[in-house]
């Protein structure tokens, strides 16, 4: 089973340290994550979580949510890209969440930049979107996004908007909030996304699924998201471990 984005750079996880969560993560039958990026100043350490740790991987990018700090370009993300641990670009996306939509020309700049390095270094992108879904899938269709492909992070969204996204070759993930009781438009989705185009995640220290909501979240708990797709769909959890696993090797092209 595999955490298809977790943050473990994050401050929630200094003071335990990084060998605790691992030990416990392949307890729990998870055999990688991938330490998603947020913005250029704390990439590095995104990096060298991945480049000391097999089991982990690293992305590169900068969240819709970081106006401040160092804007990324094309070309830059592209070079950071070469690393061989650096499997995707992003997280990127739009978020209006906190912000009026005609303030946020900026967002959907990087949006393209973003989109435009995972074309060039053949990469696929890690999605966020939040009360900006409209916006999110015109883009990506107006920069041929589907020639990069992707995933559609942490999904909230409704069916038409999953299956926008999959027409244009994008992967769903699902994290902790499928566990919830009241998320049923999200468990509608997951029983309608093909299993074969289904990532799980944690967005690990935040969205612990049931039983530990309320609680910082770890890779080692991702198992309880693979349970709750098997639930929805009907079959058993090493299906789901299984196909989620290859899923995740065919879209970041890694061999594990």
């Amino acid at each position: 089973m595999i955490d298809s984005h977790c943050h473990l750079d994050f401050e929630a996880f200094h003071a335990e340290g990084i060998a605790p969560l691992l030990t416990r993560m392949t307890a729990a039958g998870v055999s990688h994550a991938l330490c998603v990026s947020v913005n250029l100043e704390h990439f590095p350490r995104v990096l060298a979580l991945a480049e000391a740790h097999p089991e982990l991987y690293a992305s590169v990018g900068v969240h819709p949510d970081y106006e401040a700090g160092e804007e990324p370009t094309v070309a830059g993300l592209v070079a950071l890209a070469q690393h061989p641990r650096v499997v995707a670009i992003g997280e990127t996306g739009l978020d209006y969440y906190r912000l009026e939509r005609a303030a946020v020309d900026w967002q959907r700049a990087r949006f393209r930049t973003h989109i435009q390095a995972a074309v060039a270094t053949g990469k696929p992108l890690i999605v966020h979107t939040r009360n900006a879904a409209d916006d999110t899938l015109a883009i990506l269709a107006e920069e041929d996004a589907e020639r990069c492909g992707g995933v559609m992070h942490c999904f909230t969204e409704s069916l038409a908007v999953a299956e926008a996204a999959l027409a244009l070759g994008f992967y769903i993930s699902f994290s902790g909030i499928v566990s919830f009781k009241n998320a049923k438009e999200i468990h509608a989705v997951a029983a309608a996304v093909p299993l074969d185009r289904i990532l799980i995640e944690t967005d690990a220290p935040y969205l612990a699924p049931v039983p530990h909501r309320g609680h910082r979240n770890e890779p080692a708990f991702v198992p309880f998201v693979a349970e709750v797709i098997a639930r929805i769909k009907g079959i058993d959890l090493a299906t789901v471990d299984r196909v989620t696993t290859a899923n995740f090797q065919h879209l970041f092209k890694v061999a594990i």
